[in-house]
C-alpha cells in the first residue's frame, strides 16, 4: 500500500536512501483529480528516483479553499493519487503548508506546479536550510479544480429544468 503516515514513510525510505536513491516531495489538495495534476506528478517523478505526495487533510483544504471544499474526503483523494503510476508514497497532512513534512522528511527536492517559480515556492527556505532544492514541474497552469467546480456548477445550472 502506498498510503502511509510520516513515521512509516521515514522507515520505508531508509533503505532506498542508504542505496543513494533521491526523493522528491510534491503536495496539494487533489480534490478533483485532473490532467494538470497528472502532468505535475509525472513531471515531479521525472526529477527524482522516488516521488512522495503529501495530500492536504480535509480540515486543511477547508481552511485554504473555503466552504464546500473538499469535495472528496482525504482518504479517497489520497487513494486516487496513490493509483497513479508516477507516485511511490502518499501521506495526508493537516497543516496549511508542508513545512513540517519537509523538515521531517528532508527530501532532496521539493516540487511545486507551474503556478509557482522557484523564487515563489513558499517552503523554499525550509528546503534550502537542509541543503535541498526546489523545482517546478508540469504543464502551464491551464487546469484547476476551482475552475472545474465553477464549470460544473454553471453547466449544471444551465441544464436544470424549469
Amino acid at each position: 500500500m502506498k498510503l502511509t503516515d510520516l513515521a512509516g514513510l521515514l522507515e520505508r525510505l531508509r533503505s532506498p536512501r542508504a542505496a543513494g536513491r533521491s526523493v522528491a516531495l510534491a503536495n496539494g489538495a487533489f480534490d478533483l483529480l485532473h490532467v494538470g495534476h497528472v502532468r505535475y506528478l509525472q513531471g515531479a517523478r521525472g526529477l527524482a528516483d522516488i516521488l512522495v505526495v503529501a495530500v492536504n487533510s480535509d480540515a486543511s483544504v477547508r481552511r485554504l479553499k473555503g466552504p464546500g471544499r473538499p469535495i472528496w474526503p482525504a482518504t479517497e483523494r489520497a487513494e486516487m493519487v496513490a493509483a497513479l503510476e508516477a507516485v511511490d508514497h502518499v501521506l495526508i497532512f493537516d497543516d496549511d503548508d508542508v513545512r513540517h513534512v519537509l523538515a521531517a522528511l528532508r527530501p532532496e527536492l521539493h516540487v511545486k506546479g507551474t503556478d509557482y517559480t522557484p523564487e515563489t515556492i513558499p517552503e523554499r527556505d525550509v528546503v534550502r536550510s537542509y541543503g535541498g532544492r526546489v523545482a517546478v514541474a508540469g504543464d502551464p497552469k491551464r487546469h484547476s479544480t476551482t475552475a472545474l467546480v465553477e464549470l460544473l456548477a454553471r453547466t449544471g445550472a444551465e441544464r436544470k429544468p424549469g
